[in-house]
């Protein structure tokens, strides 16, 4: 499993990495302002599908169900039932996606709000949203593939075709703005184009895989419904954090011009830690804990559940610490170019903590969902979910008002930490989650040891004087030190408190590596 995790999380990281420079080139053309805020309210809908879907609930279902029919009946079966649930869901995603067109503007009132009081920037959205929005046909058909490709402990190529979203995004910023009538166009139909890419290049890795994946006429068969009835409850399940945020987006539109652009980047440096960590632990944990529940190995599955949570805390809790020391200076050096001033970053970093408050319970989620869909259990979940969105909208009301642009964060993070300790306590007392004394007692270490780093961190800070002029030059130096220096003091620490054998890691690191060149 963890060679799938790593695997998965590398090349998550690689395409989270790209996605930072997509999202500079965004904050250096439109600033934080009403045509970014239009552009990021279209592209919420067809990403919040891409996260359902991709990450959530399509992927929940359909991995144990493919996983389980090749397992006990064979390829052919496995490969038929893939093509017959490819023509159900496209029919479906098409007559969807036609529906969302004609009702754009209706939607528009719907997830954005407090642009029906700008004509001209509830317009531009609409208008944004109709090209964005068949995307969500194509990175749904995308996750089916995708899933194929997991359930056949193949992850290579279902995490590396995601980098097709960035890098199309970048040149059709760079390079096509010019036959658009400004840059919001542009990243609109570069969002599209890249769904094209993906799903071609998973479509291509599949039939090398040996599976064509040519979809069937559209039949409601058994299994289809199988999948349907434990797919549409995880929708709601799976995707709390990202109903949530589309919650933050709806409140956001209602506060001043340019709370959605300081939210949105504030939640893409959150969700570098979360997609990689989050997205790579879930996506592999899912198969594995089915295969050892088919086979009746319960201690198995419980083992790696355990060594799942263990891993993401391991580098969840340090990203968390480190994003509330220097979240203001990682966001003025990342985005404080062109049109985005050093007060919005500033501004974009308040977000950034409130999120990052947060970011342990939503990668824990990542990894506990999995624990009831291999169980086939997807209505625990969605009254889980139903109960922690109503908390979210309520916390989101209330606090919109007196904290502006860092309420909503922080009403999701407290809803996602409200959800994932619900989750637990269930799997606990269903025997589901057995945490071994000596992981909590890691876990409780690997926190101490984040708030040494933090704490050296901060002292460091307050020490510093930074020179009046190129600030963000001056940042970006004082970053370059302290980020490996607070790595290196964590992994200290893990060290000296018994967590972490440093000569064992560096040793086996060693041997992985003598490995692959032995294989080259």
């Amino acid at each position: 499993m963890l060679k799938g995790f790593l695997t998965v999380g590398g090349w998550t990281m690689l395409s989270r990495i790209l996605g930072l420079v997509r999202d500079q080139l965004l904050a250096a053309f439109m600033g934080a302002g009403p045509m970014q805020d239009a552009y990021q309210v279209a592209f919420r809908l067809p990403n919040m599908f891409r996260r359902l879907f991709g990450e959530g609930a399509f992927n929940a279902a359909f991995v144990p169900l493919f996983s389980a029919e090749l397992t006990t009946e064979g390829d052919d079966t496995a490969r038929t039932m893939a093509r017959q649930v490819f023509g159900v869901l496209l029919t479906w995603l098409v007559i969807l996606c036609v529906l969302g067109e004609i009702f754009m503007p209706a939607v528009l009132r719907v997830i954005a709000p407090g642009f029906a009081e700008n004509g001209e920037q509830y317009e531009l959205a609409v208008s944004l949203s109709r090209i964005t929005f068949p995307y969500l046909v194509l990175i749904c058909a995308a996750a089916l593939v995708s899933g194929v490709l997991n359930g056949l402990h193949r992850f290579s190529m279902a995490a590396a075709a995601y980098l097709s979203f960035n890098v199309v995004g970048i040149a059709a910023v760079l390079f096509a703005t010019p036959f658009f009538p400004d840059v919001a166009h542009t990243a609109a139909w570069g969002v599209t184009a890249s769904g094209f890419v993906q799903l071609g290049l998973l479509m291509y890795a599949a039939r090398k895989a040996g599976f064509d994946l040519t979809p069937l006429p559209p039949r409601i068969t058994p299994k289809i419904r199988q999948l349907g009835r434990r797919m549409l409850p995880g929708l709601i399940g799976s995707g709390v954090t990202q109903i949530n945020l589309t919650i933050d987006t709806i409140i956001a539109t209602l506060l001043p011009a340019g709370s959605v652009s300081l939210m949105y980047f504030a939640d893409r440096l959150n969700q570098l830690p979360l997609g990689v960590l989050g997205a790579a632990a879930g996506t592999t944990l899912l198969p594995v804990l089915t295969r050892h529940l088919a086979s009746d190995d319960i201690d198995s599955a419980h083992a790696a559940q355990n060594r799942a949570m263990d891993y993401v805390l391991m580098l969840t809790l340090p990203s968390m610490a480190g994003l509330l020391v220097l979240g203001t200076p990682i966001m003025q050096v990342l985005f404080a170019h062109g049109s985005f001033s050093l007060l919005d970053a500033a501004l974009s970093a308040q977000s950034l903590r409130a999120y990052a408050l947060g970011l342990p319970a939503f990668v824990l989620a990542k990894v506990l969902a999995p624990a009831f869909f291999a169980r086939g259990d997807t209505s625990t979940p969605v009254k889980i979910g139903f109960f922690t969105l109503m908390i979210n909208l309520i916390l989101n009301l209330l606090l919109m008002k007196p904290l502006a642009h860092v309420g909503p964060p922080l009403a999701s993070s407290l809803a996602a930490i409200l959800n994932v300790s619900i989750l637990g306590a269930l799997l606990i007392r269903r025997d589901a989650l057995r945490p071994e004394p000596a992981m909590l007692r890691r876990i409780a270490l690997m926190g101490l040891a984040a708030s040494v780093m933090a704490l050296a961190l901060l002292g460091l800070n307050s020490l510093l004087i930074l020179p009046a002029s190129h600030v963000t030059f001056w940042l970006a130096i004082l970053l370059s030190c302290e980020v490996p220096m607070g790595g290196l003091l964590y992994l200290l620490s893990l060290h000296l408190f018994g967590v972490l054998d440093l000569a064992n890691a560096l040793d086996g690191l060693k041997r992985r590596l003598n490995r692959k060149r032995g294989r080259i």
